[in-house]
């Protein structure tokens, strides 16, 4: 048995391996180009996509745009993006709980993001794996709506750690539920001391402008 574990472990560790060399390769496309790419986390349910689609609407006559979907099935999500008028490409990955740097590749190749443009990565619902997996990207952005408990930056610390902002999402909500907000800031804080936190409402705008603020200065660093 414990031959069969060490295996796993030294499979684990090869694959992981292998995944941050292809992503490495990802961030220097995306850096040449001058593409600001963001790994878009979170667990079901959160209102990513909305978030997204929103956040399209208002920043489309500004920046060049594109997006990768993430999901185990189905074509929705894109069909919900490219909607907006943004392109977009899906990348089913069945039983897989997240994207890797290799599905990222392959979906640019597709896709094509321009050159000084915004590369929006949706991945798979889920609030463990994908913090494992980096994809090349600039930084991961986790969405966390007020419906789900404010302990869960405690509860999966290193998505919370792994990511740069974090996203509190669903905030018109707080009047009907018994959410903490400055709890779940503290405990995001104690996981991270760096993360950003923007409070929004992807389908009243509240807090949209702050979030569209820090896109624009994210994206500004690539001139």
């Amino acid at each position: 048995m414990e031959k069969v574990n060490d295996r796993l472990v030294q499979l684990e560790i090869d694959v992981l391996n292998a995944n941050d060399k292809k992503a490495q390769q990802n961030r220097e496309k995306f850096l040449n180009k001058h593409i600001l790419a963001l790994n878009l986390v979170s667990s079901p349910g959160s209102g990513k996509t909305t978030l997204l689609c929103k956040t399209i609407e208002r920043i489309s006559k500004d920046f060049k745009l594109a997006v990768i979907e993430g999901d185990q099935q189905t074509l929705n999500d894109a069909e919900r993006i490219r909607a907006t008028g943004c392109r977009a490409i899906q990348i089913n990955t069945g039983e897989g709980c997240h994207l890797d740097a290799e599905m990222i590749d392959e979906a640019c190749e597709k896709i094509k993001p321009e050159d000084r443009s915004i590369l929006f990565i949706e991945n798979v619902g889920n609030l463990v794996c994908p913090a494992a997996f980096d994809l090349g990207e600039d930084c991961k952005v986790v969405v966390l709506s007020v419906t789900e408990g404010e302990d869960k930056p405690i509860k999966y610390p290193d998505m919370f750690a792994a990511s740069s902002v974090m996203l509190l999402n669903k905030i018109d909500l707080l009047p009907y539920l018994d959410f903490d907000v400055e709890k779940c800031k503290e405990y995001a804080k104690r996981v991270n001391p760096d993360i950003e936190i923007i409070e929004v409402s992807a389908t009243k705008g509240t807090g949209m402008n702050e979030w569209i603020g820090w896109l624009k200065n994210r994206f500004s660093r690539l001139a």
